[in-house]
């Protein structure tokens, strides 16, 4: 029997029940713990009458160990988030995971399987900010991201770095996340929040994806745009520079000679047409020198919060993305997933997953 997932499954569940490796070999009735150390790094396989005894002595239901379409022990996710627990985030993270799994299991059987090799930024924890600005600046070009760098972002990072991209409901607190399988690299962004901190989420978790090995960030993580570790600071100076590169800031002038009364409405305008928030504009700005801190620091919140708009709009974009969407239709169509369990597998009913072809332009294989 494959271990591919088996074993992570049987060490998340041991770490989850406070077991020792050596309680674990007691329970088998291996001679010592190397045996369940082999388990769980998928070096030695699992027998049929092992994975009985998982099943008896763990307390776990067999389908834990073996539906494909759960992500146990897998996959490490960081999440940015606002004062949201750590069991309501583990229970979205769950939810989440069966989404990732789907994908994971049934793209290589459509014929989209993942890029076989990682794009990565030479930088490390203890890279300068200037070298995250840097890199942040050369991504925008070389990617061809353009006059309005968000507009294009997603799109760069699912068809030309393999990254699966997700638009998310989730509840108010969540910001997005991003998701490091051996397989597979996934972002996921609440599609509720505002598109300016949309595309700042995005940019930073794809910081975070291509610094994963060498800077692997925290699992939970406070969602702002300034501050926190050094880890954080540098994906926001990446994500700043992505999103707002020197020479699409060139086109709005000098900022240093913007009396300080017209600076509030210009950077609303400026921020607006860039896809972003006021804010982080206005702080990146001052670290290129192009505003002056105390400037910055006078500037009131309530001036610059929706971009100078009464209320934020509303509108949001479909949920998933069209590449996952793609994914789930191929699958249907083949017979590799029935309509119904594709549905329940995104937590959608078969009508509503009609209409997500449609919404994303996806020719639908429903019969409806």
């Amino acid at each position: 029997m494959s271990t591919n997932f088996i074993g992570p499954r049987i060490k998340a569940l041991r770490e989850e029940r406070k077991l020792s490796q050596e309680d674990l070999a007691h329970l088998f009735g291996f001679k010592d713990r190397q045996t369940v150390s082999a388990i769980e790094t998928g070096d030695r396989r699992v027998t049929a009458e092992e994975l009985v005894i998982a099943v008896e002595k763990l307390g776990a239901s067999l389908d834990y160990f073996t539906d494909p379409f759960l992500l146990v022990g897998e996959g490490r996710f960081s999440w940015r988030q606002t004062n949201v627990g750590p069991q309501r985030l583990n229970a979205y993270e769950r939810s989440a995971g069966r989404w990732i799994a789907a994908f994971r299991v049934i793209a290589p059987q459509v014929g989209r399987a993942s890029p076989l090799l990682r794009r990565a930024l030479g930088m490390n924890k203890y890279s300068r900010f200037e070298d995250a600005m840097d890199a942040g600046e050369r991504f925008a070009a070389e990617f061809e991201l353009g006059n309005v760098p968000a507009t294009r972002l997603a799109e760069v990072m699912e068809r030309k770095l393999g990254i699966l991209v997700l638009m998310v409901d989730a509840f108010d607190g969540i910001s997005g996340a991003a998701c490091r399988l051996p397989e597979l690299d996934v972002v996921l962004i609440n599609r509720h929040e505002v598109v300016g901190r949309r595309n700042f989420d995005l940019a930073h978790e794809l910081f975070h994806i291509l610094t994963w090995d060498a800077m692997p960030p925290e699992h939970s993580e406070e969602a702002r745009e300034t501050g926190g570790n050094r880890v954080e600071q540098l994906a926001n100076n990446f994500a700043s520079a992505v999103l707002m590169p020197v020479s699409v800031l060139d086109r709005f002038g000098d900022w240093l000679a913007i009396p300080e009364g017209e600076l509030p409405a210009r950077l609303n305008a400026a921020a607006e047409a860039l896809a972003v928030t006021a804010s982080a504009l206005k702080w990146r700005l001052v670290a290129l020198e192009r505003l002056k801190p105390a400037a910055a620091r006078s500037l009131p919140d309530a001036a610059l919060r929706n971009n100078g708009r009464d209320v934020a709009p509303a509108v949001s974009p479909p949920l998933f993305s069209k590449p996952f969407i793609e994914v789930i239709a191929l699958a249907i169509d083949q017979g590799r997933v029935s309509a119904r369990r594709a549905a329940a597998l995104v937590d959608l009913s078969v009508d509503d997953l009609g209409d997500l072809f449609t919404t994303h332009g996806v020719s639908s294989p429903l019969d409806l």
